[in-house]
């Protein structure tokens, strides 16, 4: 890309210069492109010479100028302008004394078309040629946004219409299901979890001795707390007489 853009504009500045130095030779007749004036191109070609600043030298400098532009920028759109400008004002002017001189003649004695012709043509084909070789600007691609997944269809109603999804269905991406409460093992098979049905045997609590701990079943000895007799017992404690005519 770099030897590119370094071929393409010398090829480009070597076009520029030769168009900017045509003016300055024959063109016609022994007569130089300077003195050519810029009306006379749209006009016709007349014998009066131009005011400084009037000849058809502006152009070709004003291409010149946008060629160097180009360069600099990289741009291979305005070296292109360029050498169009220097080719469209080079025919035009050939046109224009074709139709003043009846014919366009090259002649060896310095009569008919000049150098400053040729010139002004090939530095136009230059800087077409200068632009073509030119890799112009590299542009960055900008980095590709990673595709996310499209969510999926809504979820079919189940029977009750709460939305939940058949068994062994799978849910779309990005769509989050609950699971169904189920109680533990223990739970279902306690009596307290059976429903409840009037009139049937688990309407009364009923348990007897047998479903105690061997500790609270057990006869207290005597002289233990607790025992019949002994204090702090429920029948224990000092006996006292009895009065008499009890």
């Amino acid at each position: 890309m770099i030897i590119r853009n370094v071929l393409g504009s010398l090829v480009a500045l070597v076009g520029a210069a030769a168009a900017v130095f045509s003016p300055f030779r024959n063109w016609y007749d022994g007569r130089h492109g300077s003195e050519y004036r810029i009306q006379d191109l749209f006009n016709g070609i007349t014998a009066t010479k131009p005011d400084a600043g009037g000849s058809i030298l502006i152009p070709f400098a004003f291409a010149a100028l946008v060629t160097v532009v180009g360069i600099l920028l990289r741009s291979r759109l305005l070296v292109t302008l360029a050498g169009l400008i220097t080719l469209g004002f080079t025919v035009l002017w050939m046109v224009r004394v074709g139709i003043a001189q009846h014919s366009l003649a090259i002649s060896s004695n310095g009569r008919g078309l000049g150098l400053g012709v040729g010139d002004a043509l090939v530095g136009g084909v230059l800087m077409l040629l200068g632009a073509g070789l030119m890799g112009g600007r590299r542009v960055r691609a900008a980095a590709a946004p990673e595709a996310v997944p499209a969510p999926g269809p809504a979820p079919a109603p189940g029977p009750g219409g709460s939305g939940a999804y058949a068994y062994g269905s799978t849910p779309p991406y990005g769509t989050r299901t609950a699971a169904p409460y189920e109680p533990p093992a223990a739970a279902q098979a306690s009596p307290m979890a059976q429903p409840y049905e009037p009139g049937a045997e688990h309407d009364t609590l009923s348990f007897s001795s047998a479903d105690l701990p061997a500790e609270l079943t057990a006869p207290a000895e005597p002289g233990e707390p607790g025992a019949p007799g002994e204090p702090g017992s429920p029948g224990g404690g000092a006996t006292r007489a009895r009065p008499s005519g009890e």
